[in-house]
């Protein structure tokens, strides 16, 4: 009888605890790694892994392949997570997920994710709690490991619809019900979504009490923040003061800083940029980090070293990626989705938002009529935004462009032209948001202290539903990470790329036993070759898969091999 189903020989470990590699083998049976010796012989699937690297498998806290996962062809769609080497995601992010639901405003809440799912038009969720989607999970098999938060959005709305005024006591305490529930099913957490509708209508009266439930549980307080732009240290400020005040865990999800710059100079300034840019693509111009993000880093990090439960995680680009509603002022998508659309077709309302667009003013904290922080409109302008994903047919070619060079080739102001899209769109409309355009390595390094910060997490922030233009991150998210900022760059070294993307995850979401490669942990195991991993993925052409990547084992299956992609449904679902 061989002792191993599995042995890894001459492998240089990175056990993802940050320190220098060493040389052993490694022993896999029933999904666990029970061995990490030198000279074991006993199986009959030995893989020779001289002169290459094995890891533990990528951890990504911060995806959104939550709302694909339950989908039959899943493993066909998030294979690209699986060929970079992540084993393991974390869902629910940003306040938006498929749990729980609540039969009296179910309708409502669908409709609210639905506007994220694009083509899926009559899609709808087989569960009402998240107990009962964990079952669906595992009841169909799942290709990654699912851990899950539960969203704070969904919550709001189970409790008072799409109504946005404050939560009142008993508000309240149905989302503490449900919070209860999804926690007691194993939870990791809870995601808020504050710049959002309906998150930014939430105040510390209603995340408080939401906030101690978890601590009590020992989950994590997720929070995508209130603000990444001009009021983003208010923002820190108001979840660090959330997690004094009820001593819970909090997340902070994928750091960024958008500069605040006068509308008067803005364009001007932007001009210069994109020249730059455009340059940088030939020569490898410096650029200096940004002194706000690095303050505000320098300031979490001292939090951190003092023993204060916090956590960060960030995306290595440029680009991001959300619903274009989302820049409109908040009264503006006041009601059910028929009732935002009738309201675009009105000329008069919509010369109304204009005007509260371009005389909106960015003020903490956010929740005035005309002060809500993601008026990327006005922050950014319409070359800034460019459209990710349609539904309809006709609309598809425009994939990939800006919001300005469509508003061009149709013959109208960029707003009208980001109106009759929603119209004709029936309101799912997905775009991308740069400074300057997508994947832009010179705003990148902008932000690269984020990146390279020991104490940040590496994360995708993906939306993957195979049609669209998807998230370069989607392909080359961890390969792009050792490549450039390893290998190129030499700004952290291959041992710290592989803990920031493992055990520190782990650590930050309370995810027991994986991320490193230690006896007695579950065998997610990437295996590469560091002279060689790499990434040819862009903004223009997301969809190709990364080189080096020579295994990745999910629970002691090899999903990826050199002979290709296995679809085997071998996840499980983390729970806390």
């Amino acid at each position: 009888m061989n002792q191993f189903q599995t042995i890894i020989q001459n492998a240089y470990i990175y056990d993802g605890s940050g320190v220098a590699e060493y040389q052993s083998d490694i022993g896999i049976s029933n999904g666990r790694i029970v061995e990490i010796a030198p000279n074991l012989t006993s199986s009959d699937n030995i893989i020779d892994a001289s002169n290459l690297a094995v890891c533990p498998g990528f951890i990504d806290i911060h995806s959104h392949a939550d709302l694909t996962i339950h989908l039959q062809n899943h493993p066909q769609i998030l294979k690209p997570l699986l060929c970079q080497g992540v084993t393991t995601f974390v869902g629910g992010n940003c306040g938006m997920g498929p749990a729980p639901l609540d039969d009296r405003y179910r309708h409502d809440a669908v409709m609210y994710v639905q506007a994220m799912q694009g083509e899926r038009e009559n899609y709808d969720f087989q569960w009402t709690s998240v107990s009962d989607f964990f079952e669906v999970l595992e009841k169909q098999g799942v290709v990654l490991n699912c851990g899950y938060l539960v969203p704070h959005g969904m919550l709001r709305i189970t409790a008072k619809g799409l109504d946005n005024s404050c939560a009142s006591r008993d508000d309240i305490k149905r989302m503490e019900h449900y919070l209860n529930a999804g926690l007691e099913s194993g939870a990791l957490g809870m995601s808020t979504g504050l710049m959002y509708f309906p998150g930014l209508n939430a105040d510390t009266q209603e995340l408080a009490p939401l906030a101690r439930l978890i601590s009590k549980y020992q989950g994590v307080f997720a929070s995508h923040i209130r603000s990444y732009s001009n009021t983003l240290p208010n923002a820190i400020d108001e979840i660090i003061s959330l997690s004094q005040l009820t001593d819970v865990r909090v997340q902070i999800s994928h750091l960024f800083h958008i500069p605040h710059i006068h509308p008067v100079v803005d364009e001007s300034i932007r001009k210069v940029l994109r020249v730059l840019s455009f340059v940088n693509r030939y020569v490898d111009l410096p650029m200096p980090d940004d002194s706000i993000l690095k303050q505000i880093l320098s300031n979490l990090n001292d939090k951190i070293q003092n023993g204060m439960p916090v956590g960060i995680d960030a995306m290595p680009t440029s680009t991001g990626f959300t619903h274009i509603l989302a820049f409109f002022p908040p009264w503006a998508l006041e009601g059910k989705r028929e009732a935002v659309i009738e309201r675009l077709c009105s000329p008069v309302e919509r010369q109304k938002i204009l005007h509260t667009i371009m005389s909106g003013k960015s003020i903490w904290p956010h929740r005035d009529r005309d002060t809500w922080s993601m008026n990327f409109f006005k922050v950014l302008g319409f070359r800034s935004i460019y459209l990710m994903s349609v539904i309809t047919e006709k609309n598809k070619p425009y994939e990939g462009m800006s919001i300005l060079d469509i508003s061009k080739a149709r013959g109208q102001t960029p707003f009208d032209t980001v109106c009759d899209l929603l119209i004709e769109e029936e309101g799912r409309v997905l775009v991308f948001i740069a400074p300057t355009f997508i994947g832009d390595e010179l705003v990148e390094k902008f932000g690269a202290c984020a990146i390279c910060d020991p104490n940040t997490s590496i994360v995708t922030d993906t939306i993957m539903f195979g049609f669209g233009k998807p998230s370069h991150l989607f392909y080359d998210c961890y390969p792009k990470l050792i490549s450039k900022y390893v290998r190129q760059e030499k700004r952290i070294t291959l041992a710290e790329a592989i803990r920031k993307s493992t055990s520190l995850p782990a650590s930050q979401m309370g995810i027991k036993n994986r991320g490193l490669i230690k006896k007695n942990y579950w065998a997610d195991i990437v295996i590469f070759d560091p002279k060689t991993i790499d990434y040819a993925s862009t903004p223009e052409n997301p969809d190709i898969f990364p080189e080096g990547i020579h295994y990745v084992f999910v629970n002691g299956y090899p999903n990826v091999t050199p002979n290709g992609f296995d679809d085997s449904r071998n996840g499980q679902i983390i729970r806390r």
